[in-house]
């Protein structure tokens, strides 16, 4: 039995366009559907997300979704929204970022089952590569006109940008690539629906166009929004670049935190999204978070979510024991239970210094550690001063001015946390 993908994507605010008639098809019985994802990297981030709960949603609907990896879009570039070409990918790389883009999708789908409706993982290189130009613009581009390529908003948009040096041949022909793509899953896989983000739905379209004229059958279409930041910037993006889904790339602790602190106003939208929460939950966790907004129940619900979906329930404990101890009350103990990595990544942007390991075993009296051995303080007086009014820690443990740091200090072998008062960190690194 399929339940009502429509109904469910639409009260989450993630439809944007479909074509009509799509809704009844989809209730019809089973259908494929798929979404493309480009290849350039060997992660996703999370302006993938949507595309990705969109067909998480359509399987659980009852319906067999297809990630489709764009090897062969991917060498050439989608003129929606960009200002420059993509560099060309040879095929090792591109293996390579399919097979790690499978792992990160298979977080979400259901690749291995026996069931009816297990997701397909498909690459357009695989029948592209193999498919001349004189074939292409004999067998599929006679069929569509270029007034009707020149019509999209996405062609239009880019010619008419002054600061873009117009459109390349290559990328004016995404479109019928992409177009091919959907006839080729037509025939071969009977997928009838495309997905994906509304700047895509020109190309969607194209390849409707070509199911009606070259296979005589009938393709849908749907769009989810865009999605954006209440406050105007980039959603995805932080002055690191963008959140990766992969944990090399962007840590755990740093993923939790980016959701961890989203706009109210965002965070009732991207609950929705981002999460498989009930319409009554949700509607639950809303009331409650007006009611004490101060308590950020939506964002705590929300990144707890997804970080659990997307890396573990252990990631989740150890961002959560991260955050503590930067914003919270925390021991010497919970920083030494800490990685390297997600002890930089709490304490990123904190001054730091160089002591040799040979010092540290051989003990540094804390007043040289926190003036003449790290400059952390600007003289002994002032450190003296300090430690006279309590204001000095060590690994977030108050000491007085007879202490001695030593390798009992040492946070994974090579960090200790200095601080005065409460915000006034510095790290020293043990080398």
């Amino acid at each position: 039995m399929t339940k009502n993908f429509i109904e469910e994507i639409t009260w989450r605010g993630m439809l944007h366009d479909v074509m009509p008639g799509t809704e009844e098809h989809l209730l019809e019985g089973m259908r494929g559907a798929y979404v493309g994802i480009d290849p350039t990297a060997d992660s996703l981030h999370i302006g993938h997300l949507v595309s990705v709960m969109l067909l998480r949603h359509f399987q659980l609907a009852g319906h067999k979704p297809f990630a489709l990896v764009g090897g062969a879009t991917g060498m050439i570039g989608d003129p929606s929204g960009k200002s420059a070409e993509r560099n060309l990918l040879d095929e090792k790389t591109l293996r390579h970022n399919q097979q790690a883009l499978k792992e990160q999708l298979s977080r979400f789908l259901d690749f291995e089952s026996d069931s009816e409706n297990a997701a397909v993982l498909v690459n357009n290189y695989d029948w592209m590569k193999d498919f001349s130009f004189l074939d292409f613009i004999r067998d599929v581009g006679k069929h569509i006109t270029v007034n009707y390529m020149m019509a999209k908003d996405s062609v239009k948009k880019r010619l008419s940008s002054e600061a873009a040096e117009g459109m390349s041949f290559t990328e004016f022909t995404y479109q019928l690539v992409q177009g091919y793509d959907f006839l080729h899953l037509y025939r071969s896989h009977d997928c009838t629906l495309q997905m994906g983000g509304s700047d895509q739905w020109g190309n969607i379209t194209t390849g409707t166009e070509l199911i009606r004229r070259i296979g005589s059958g009938k393709g849908y279409a749907l769009t989810c929004p865009l999605i954006t930041k209440a406050d105007g910037t980039k959603f995805g993006k932080t002055e690191g670049g963008n959140i990766w889904l992969d944990a090399n790339r962007t840590s755990p602790y740093k993923f939790y935190q980016y959701w961890l602190n989203t706009s109210d106003e965002d965070a009732e939208k991207y609950i929705k999204i981002f999460t498989f929460l009930t319409k009554d939950v949700i509607e639950t966790l809303v009331r409650e978070h007006k009611e004490a907004p101060h308590q950020r129940a939506l964002q705590k619900k929300l990144s707890e979510e997804i970080t659990i979906m997307v890396h573990s329930q252990e990631d989740l404990d150890n961002a959560i024991k991260a955050s503590a101890i930067l914003f919270g009350k925390s021991s010497s103990q919970d920083l030494k239970q800490l990685n390297a990595a997600t002890f930089l990544d709490v304490f990123e942007g904190v001054p730091q210094a160089e002591i040799s390991s040979t010092e540290i075993t051989a003990g540094i009296d804390i007043i040289a550690a926190l003036a003449e051995k790290t400059g952390f303080l600007k003289s002994n007086g002032e450190a003296r001063r300090a430690l006279k009014e309590n204001s000095i820690a060590v690994n977030r443990e108050k000491v007085s001015d007879s202490y001695t740091i030593s390798t009992d200090d040492l946070i994974n072998d090579q960090f200790i946390l200095l601080q005065r008062g409460k915000k006034n960190y510095f790290i020293i690194r043990v080398i």
